[in-house]
């Protein structure tokens, strides 16, 4: 079986986020760069995968810039056997990503794409529902569990409810979750190893792909900061700031 795994090139989730002084965008000049967390766990789970004998090659797969490389090589230090980089400097939205991922699905024939749930610098939670709703492929979203049986993978996934598990008939897409597993750190003989492992660059314009934006960007700006709090000396009193002042009750 062969897995296709996009990965996103992001903010470090430890960076504390600056806004442009125009309020255009985020500032990203000499800010730490890494691999969206939630594709990270989708690399590793792709990894458990074939070391149990299920997969038998890993593609990694990132549109963006081309230091989107250093995240592509990362994975292939993490167990990725290859890399696909499909550069573009521009912002593409959720709808982009799943119709250039369709068309490199088209061409590799994976039997199954597994990605993060949702990228951390804009929580979009899209681009695996889209993917699968292009290719007309099974979908497990939110997986906290994921078990092939037969020719079925079971995909045990989180809900306001509790876990359901829903059986997909493959091919399948699947978006992973925070506890699905613990991503494993890239030794350093893997590291070097990585850097002989097949890393083909693409440009956007190579796929008869429509990327234009359908949305614009009108402003950016911080969150308002959060007042200090204040002790009471009563319920009543509590009540009555509750009552009165938040308008809560």
């Amino acid at each position: 079986m062969k897995i296709l795994v996009p990965i996103k090139r992001v903010i470090d989730y430890n960076v504390k986020v600056r806004v442009k002084s125009d309020e255009s965008g985020v500032d990203l000049a000499n800010v730490k760069m890494s691999m969206n967390p939630f594709d990270e766990i989708a690399i590793e789970e792709a990894i458990r995968l074939k070391e149990a004998g299920i997969a038998t090659e890993i593609i990694a797969i990132s549109i963006g810039p081309a230091k989107a490389k250093d995240q592509i090589r990362q994975a292939l230090a993490m167990g990725a056997d290859r890399g696909l980089l499909i550069k573009t400097d521009d912002a593409v939205e959720p709808l982009g990503v799943a119709k250039l991922l369709k068309a490199v699905v088209d061409e590799e024939s994976p039997e199954l794409v597994i990605l993060g749930k949702q990228a951390i610098d804009d929580d979009s939670n899209q681009t695996g529902q889209m993917l699968a709703a292009l290719l007309g492929w099974a979908q497990g979203t939110f997986a906290s569990k994921v078990e092939k049986d037969g020719d079925k993978l079971n995909v045990t996934r989180e809900i306001d409810g509790g876990l359901q598990t829903v059986s997909l008939t493959l091919p399948a897409v699947v978006t992973t979750d925070l506890r699905l597993n613990e991503p494993r750190y890239a030794s350093l003989p893997n590291i070097m190893k990585a850097k002989k492992k097949p890393l083909e660059i693409k440009e956007v314009g190579d796929y008869d792909v429509d990327v234009a934006p359908r949305l614009e960007t009108v402003k950016v700006t911080e969150p308002p900061k959060r007042e200090a709090g204040v002790i009471v000396e009563s319920v009543a009193e509590l009540v009555d700031k509750l009552k009165n002042e938040a308008g809560v009750l």
